[in-house]
């Protein structure tokens, strides 16, 4: 399940919980709040492992792109083998080769440094919203703690004034 809607649900619980009169506290359904917080527990691994998912897609580009450098740096190597054979362009064609191996590796670093940007990117929202996503959990958790202190303390007011 995504992580964001079972977020969307722990607010809607929020949201239809009742307000205790004269106070900003609400009264939550313990059981449908536990049961959100332990499909949270469940979905977390599933946003670890998309993360894993990005991290392998990067390493497959990087792959990727190491390859086609080789190929790259094996045609240069071989036009220029080619080249040399002719005495009369042998500077023009270690010149030639050599820019192809330069834009050859300069491509190779430019896609690499992409990737690790974007696997960057995600990781930082994925930790964002984890962290968010804790943090509203420990807000609902001591909320509710608060609210039974409260709900204890009220209760020999309440029989004492009957």
């Amino acid at each position: 399940m995504d992580i964001l809607h079972l977020v969307d649900r722990l607010e809607e619980l929020f949201n239809e919980s009742r307000p205790i009169p004269l106070t900003h506290n609400v009264v939550v359904d313990e059981d449908r709040m536990l049961e959100i917080i332990d499909q949270m527990r469940i979905s977390i691994p599933d946003e670890v492992k998309k993360a894993q998912q990005v991290l392998a897609q990067r390493d497959r580009v990087l792959a990727q792109a190491q390859e086609e450098a080789n190929r790259t740096i094996a045609l240069a190597k071989k036009n220029a083998e080619d080249v040399v054979a002719r005495d009369a362009i042998v500077e023009a064609s270690q010149a030639r080769a050599e820019q192809i191996l330069a834009q050859a590796r300069a491509d190779a670093e430019l896609i690499r440094r992409e990737a690790d940007d974007y696997i960057v990117e995600s990781l930082g929202a994925i930790e964002a919203e984890l962290l968010r996503l804790v943090n509203q959990t420990r807000n609902g958790i001591a909320q509710l703690t608060a609210d039974r202190l409260n709900v204890t303390e009220q209760a020999p007011e309440i029989l004492d004034s009957e």
